[in-house]
């Protein structure tokens, strides 16, 4: 059964879905993401289906990543300019092990086949079913990670909006946190700063799944990005435009010091 692929040879976005294509052609032109595998929809049906065949195919492919690992849907129409399914599908973070992967695959298959994801979809003008193939990646503990509009959302001005928390991004993603909130010129300046109220962060804990970690009291309202990291992600949402095209939407990640993308897709139009 065919359907596991590096990140880096996932080209068919009718196979993959959008986020997998798009991240492998991140890695293909030299942007920092982390090392994963691009499962199709294929594959990630027959595995919530209980093929045992698949089941150990994924787990087979995936096991040089080692663990704890990250899985995110990439439905063939999920991402798009007019509609992001942000929230209708599923993402499990700190996945221990490939081992335990085809319970995730089905929860995450399930989700994009949930009333409310059928309801998104057909409110988006999208009438088949969906084919939901998944992105598997190694898990980054970053220091500090959230999200960058390179071009204003609001007022379509050409500076980056950037929003960060400490912890993993499902603070920012999520709304657990309100977080620091930052305007970047595209020359590099930094045109304001306002600090967030970060009062947890989430982080992963043995034996798989996340929690939020009360933190210290000095931590909360202290900005949890530098001007050199923030001239840093200026330069990865100058490189994203130019791979990807203008106007994007980012979820990024800085851990031991590396800045990584770990999604871009299109400023969504609609809902």
């Amino acid at each position: 059964m065919k359907g596991t692929l590096p990140l880096v040879k996932a080209h068919e976005t009718a196979l993959f879905g959008s986020k997998a294509v798009g991240l492998g052609q991140a890695i293909r032109d030299g942007l920092p993401v982390p090392p994963g595998f691009a499962l199709s929809g294929a594959i990630v049906e027959a595995v919530a289906a209980g093929n045992d065949r698949a089941i150990k195919q994924v787990a087979k492919t995936t096991r040089p990543l080692g663990g704890p690992l990250a899985v995110r849907s990439s439905a063939v129409d999920e991402d798009g300019a007019d509609a992001s399914f942000a929230g209708q599908h599923l993402t499990l973070l700190n996945v221990p092990s490939s081992e335990q992967l085809g319970a995730a695959l089905s929860e995450i298959w399930w989700s994009a086949n949930s009333d409310s994801a059928i309801s998104y979809r057909q409110r988006v003008g999208l009438f088949t079913r969906p084919s939901v193939g998944v992105v598997v990646q190694a898990l980054l503990d970053p220091e500090s990670a959230g999200v960058m509009f390179t071009r204003n959302p609001i007022n379509g001005e050409e500076e980056r909006m950037i929003e960060a928390s400490w912890g993993l991004g499902e603070a920012v993603v999520a709304g657990i946190v309100i977080p620091d909130n930052y305007r970047v010129a595209r020359s590099g300046e930094v045109l304001e700063r306002t600090p967030g109220y970060k009062k947890i962060a989430v982080r992963g804990v043995a034996g798989g799944g996340t929690v939020q970690e009360k933190l210290p009291a000095d931590m909360v309202e202290r900005l949890c990005l530098s001007d050199d990291q923030l001239r840093g992600l200026n330069a990865l949402a100058e490189r994203c435009e130019q791979v990807y095209g203008p106007a994007r939407d980012i979820e990024w990640a800085l851990a031991d010091g590396t800045l990584y993308l770990l999604q871009c897709r299109a400023i969504t139009k609609g809902k």
